[in-house]
């Protein structure tokens, strides 16, 4: 072989292995344990094989409590190429810690700005997105609408109108809503919605994000509104005692006529012995004009780690993963919403009515305790609970709060 021929020779060989070698293994962590996750999550990644059959994905599936310490040890030691995580303020520590990879270029190259728009100020951290959503579902007001067409209510769609509402349905003997707060969280699910519609979006990641003080008039504004449904007796008694499972009941058997939650309520709903048509739909009310309109919607998602060895690849899986197709075929699985709204709609009527919702949102919420840090979300939520219960208490416990907060972010 010439010495011509010899570089000739060197420089396809180191051309292909520039192009092939890199492009062979895409490492994908992720937390998919339960069955129906982990089937999404077979099927997108033999789909995506079957689309790209150069790159084979390796597929390390960790538990749900095992992945969330795992995954801060690898992305500083051996990072894989994608990772699963969450949205909003749970992404924010790895991003400003360096950790997430910048794909501003896989939402412009695919037009993500548009089709992924509702959760783009969730994926946005100082003008850039750290990632793409692909699964959401809604938060909102279930309420039994055989009562509301009995009681001749109609659905509300201001805050005036649900007070309205309330009243009537107190006045006829049935407790206007259903919740259990024994664990917690159901109330942070009234706090965000409150704060969301009282006060916006922007100052609500700002609070979570420990940056506004719980004293702030804006926050005490927020339980002065819930006030006007608690104070009236206008929840179920002993909530504190009650699991949110425990509290279907009462909307079964119509002893409560309204429940804030999930979607995942509906399936529990219809076990108790509900007919789809007993059951309807209502977004959380308005309360202050003009404000745009921002959702609860817990949000899953992927990234790129900064210390990725096979990036290139990982944004080909990205621009997969937030495809219209690939999001469909996944919540069909999931029992979930596709967060491109260029996916079909959903045939499930509460689903279809997620979708619409979600889709035109202003911005997304991702849920206290996932929007707060642990030691804040726990205390917050404890906080949420005693003002339920005692709602005199007030002061004492926004004080208490602002003290976590002053911990809690350091």
């Amino acid at each position: 072989m010439t010495f011509k021929n010899y570089i000739y020779a060197f420089a396809m060989s180191t051309a292909f292995m520039a192009s092939g070698a890199w492009a062979g293994e895409l490492v994908l962590n992720s937390d998919q344990s339960d069955p129906a996750p982990k089937k999404a999550m077979e099927e997108l990644i033999a789909d995506f094989q079957a689309k790209n059959p150069d790159i084979k994905v390796k597929w390390n599936n960790f538990d749900h409590e095992g992945y969330k310490s795992a995954i801060r040890n690898f992305l500083t030691a051996d990072a894989p190429d994608v990772v699963a995580w969450y949205a909003g303020n749970r992404m924010e520590p790895f991003v400003k810690a360096g950790l997430f990879d910048d794909v501003t270029d896989v939402w412009k190259s695919n037009g993500f700005d548009d089709q992924l728009k509702s959760a783009a100020a969730s994926m946005t951290i100082d003008g850039k997105k750290w990632g793409v959503p692909y699964t959401y579902y809604q938060w909102g007001i279930y309420y039994r609408a055989d009562i509301f067409k009995d009681k001749g209510i109609e659905p509300p769609k201001s805050w005036d109108e649900l007070i309205a509402a309330c009243a009537k349905l107190k006045a006829d003997g049935i407790t206007p809503f259903a919740i259990g707060t024994k664990a917690l969280w159901p109330t942070g699910g009234w706090f965000d919605y409150l704060d969301l519609r009282v006060n916006g979006y922007e100052f609500h990641m700002d609070l979570t994000s420990g940056k506004v003080a719980y004293t702030d008039p804006k926050v005490k504004a927020v339980f002065d509104k819930w006030a006007e449904l608690v104070k009236p007796g206008y929840f179920i008694e002993n909530h504190a005692a009650l699991d949110w499972q425990d509290a279907i009941p009462q909307f079964v058997q119509g002893k409560a006529a309204m429940y804030l939650m999930g979607n995942f309520a509906v399936a529990p709903m219809k076990d108790g012995g509900l007919k789809e048509d007993q059951i309807g739909f209502l977004q959380f009310p308005q309360i202050t004009a003009g404000l745009p309109v921002s959702e609860e919607a817990p949000t899953d998602t992927f990234h790129i780690p900064a210390a990725a060895k096979n990036k290139k690849d990982a944004r080909t899986f990205l621009a997969y993963l937030g495809s219209p197709e690939a999001q469909a075929k996944m919540n069909i699985t999931l029992g979930q919403l596709p967060v491109n709204n260029k996916a079909p709609k959903p045939e499930d009527k509460f689903l279809e009515a997620g979708f619409t919702m979600l889709s035109s949102a202003h911005a997304l919420a991702q849920f206290y305790d996932r929007d707060a840090p642990a030691d804040m979300a726990k205390a917050g939520m404890e906080g949420f609970q005693q003002f339920m219960v005692k709602p005199d208490k007030l002061d004492a416990i926004l004080e208490r709060l602002d003290k976590v907060r002053a911990r809690a972010y350091k």
